[in-house]
């Protein structure tokens, strides 16, 4: 399938200058929401995987897919102030300003093996911050997985070290 055929730029969003990549065409399509669904869960083969990690928010999106088909347990990670527990936080640079994240501080148990998964690899802060969240307490990513890489961001320099897999790249 042709993935890239589902995704749209939209010009100077968030901010001007942005060329967003819209992944909304490809949901609303159930046979290409399928097949990404596939495509992401291939990178995975042979994996052992205790639990799926969902960068919010389009994270949210197929990290619970992926954690269902996986036989998973699935972990939010989310902005600062929006989870109700006890929380580890992680502060990080993205392309156009900067966050925090956080996650429950029982999420994860120690030893056990994590898939991350957004939608976007740019410039690699963000999925840096959850893999330092994920080994705060105890976790070993196995893999960081994205539905879309934008190469020209460099954002793998932040993540030498681990397993990444992208659907598509731009």
């Amino acid at each position: 399938m042709d993935f890239a055929a589902y995704v749209r730029d939209i010009e100077d969003f968030p901010k001007q200058g942005v060329i967003f990549k819209d992944i909304t065409p490809l949901l609303n399509n159930p046979e290409a929401l399928k097949k990404t669904c596939d495509a992401l869960l291939g990178f995975t083969t042979n994996m052992k995987i205790d639990k799926v990690v969902g960068v919010d928010s389009r994270g949210f999106i197929f990290a619970p897919m992926l954690a269902e088909r996986l036989n998973a347990g699935f972990v939010p990670v989310r902005k600062k102030g929006k989870l109700p527990y006890k929380t580890f936080s992680e502060a990080y640079e993205l392309e156009y300003g900067s966050e925090i994240l956080e996650i429950h501080t029982d999420a994860i148990k120690k030893g056990e093996k994590v898939l991350i998964h957004d939608d976007v690899l740019a410039t690699g802060g963000t999925a840096s911050a959850v893999c330092k969240l994920v080994e705060k307490l105890g976790g070993e990513v196995v893999q960081c997985n994205f539905l879309i890489e934008l190469t020209f961001l460099n954002g793998t320099e932040k993540l030498n070290g681990y397993q990444i897999e992208a659907l598509l790249q731009y």
